[in-house]
C-alpha cells in the first residue's frame, strides 16, 4: 500500500506556506514604513550584525541567490544606505557596510521587527518558543545535510 501525499500534512509544504505568510505580513509593513523589500531588509540586518561582508557571504548567511543579493545591494547603494569598499582578501569582490543613513534606518527598523515578532509569537508560550527554535535548528541542519 503506497502512502498518499497530502500537502496540508506535508511539513516541507507547510513550512514554506507559513514562512511566506509571515514574510508577507512583515514585507508589507517594511515597504509601507521604510520603503524596503524583504531582501533589502535582510541585507541591512545582516550587515548591521556583521559589518564588512561580501555579497557572497551575504548570500550564504541569508540563503538568498546571487541575483537577489545583487539587486538588493544595488537598491540599497542607490539609496545611500550601504557602501562598497575593496575586499583586501579578494580583489574580485567588495565588502558592504552600512552608511550612517543605513545605520539610522536599521535603528528605526529593528524595533519594528522585534515588535512584529512579538505580535506574531505573542500567543505562544516562551518554553514552546524555545523548543520551536531548537527544532528549527535541527530541521535546518538536517536539510543542509541533504544539499549537494
Amino acid at each position: 500500500m503506497t502512502q498518499t501525499l497530502s500537502l496540508d500534512a506535508f511539513l516541507p509544504f507547510r513550512l514554506s506556506v507559513v514562512s511566506n505568510v509571515v514574510s508577507g505580513a512583515i514585507a508589507s509593513t517594511y515597504q509601507a514604513l521604510f520603503g524596503l523589500r524583504i531582501p533589502e531588509w535582510r541585507l541591512v540586518a545582516v550587515i548591521a550584525e556583521s559589518d564588512g561582508l561580501s555579497q557572497q557571504a551575504l548570500g550564504a548567511r541569508t540563503r538568498m541567490d546571487k541575483v537577489t543579493v545583487s539587486r538588493a545591494a544595488i537598491a540599497l547603494a542607490e539609496r545611500g544606505l550601504i557602501e562598497r569598499r575593496d575586499n583586501p582578501a579578494d580583489q574580485r569582490s567588495h565588502l558592504l557596510s552600512l552608511t550612517p543613513d543605513g545605520r539610522g534606518l536599521y535603528e528605526q527598523v529593528a524595533p519594528k521587527a522585534l515588535e512584529m515578532e512579538a505580535r506574531i509569537f505573542g500567543g505562544v508560550d516562551p518554553a514552546e518558543l524555545a523548543q520551536f527554535r531548537a527544532i528549527l535548528d535541527r530541521i535546518e541542519a538536517a536539510a543542509g545535510g541533504l544539499e549537494g
